[in-house]
């Protein structure tokens, strides 16, 4: 359960900021102990730096949330974290991976285009007041340009 306190706690603040708070650690706990949800965490010397959670179904995985602590930010934490998902889902014949993020997030916007995923779309009032972008990747079809 600890892990699902610090997962949900890192959400608020970084990922659902201003939104409200709909990551509470039962949320994340029930993931954590889900058969079709994958639940990843980075540590750097003892400290949560970052976590991820995707779903799967039977060709598709959802990206449900990534989160990197500010000061570990910019060491690849995140990109490690969903080259790790991305392997997992290739394993599980899984090939196609779908996300959203704040439309205004500059900063993810432009991480995950650097990882290879694509623009498929924008929702308006996804977060309430604000648009999500949604994104994705088919890692198949990438497989031959992948840097990841």
């Amino acid at each position: 359960m600890t892990d699902a306190i610090e997962i949900a706690d890192m959400s608020r603040h970084f990922i659902e900021a201003g939104l409200g708070w709909s990551w509470i650690p039962s949320r994340v706990a029930c993931c954590i102990r889900g058969r079709n949800t994958v639940v990843v965490v980075a540590q750097i010397n003892g400290s949560v730096a970052g976590f991820a959670i995707m779903s799967f179904a039977v060709e598709t995985a959802h990206l449900q949330l990534l989160a990197v602590r500010p000061r570990f930010r910019r060491r690849g934490v995140g990109r490690r974290l969903l080259a790790w998902l991305e392997e997992t889902a290739l394993t599980a014949g899984t090939p196609l991976i779908s996300l959203e993020l704040r439309a205004g997030n500059r900063a993810a916007l432009s991480f995950y285009q650097r990882l290879g995923y694509r623009r498929t779309g924008r929702v308006h009032g996804y977060y309430g007041k604000e648009a999500a972008e949604r994104m994705g990747r088919d890692l198949w079809s990438m497989a031959d340009t992948d840097t990841v």
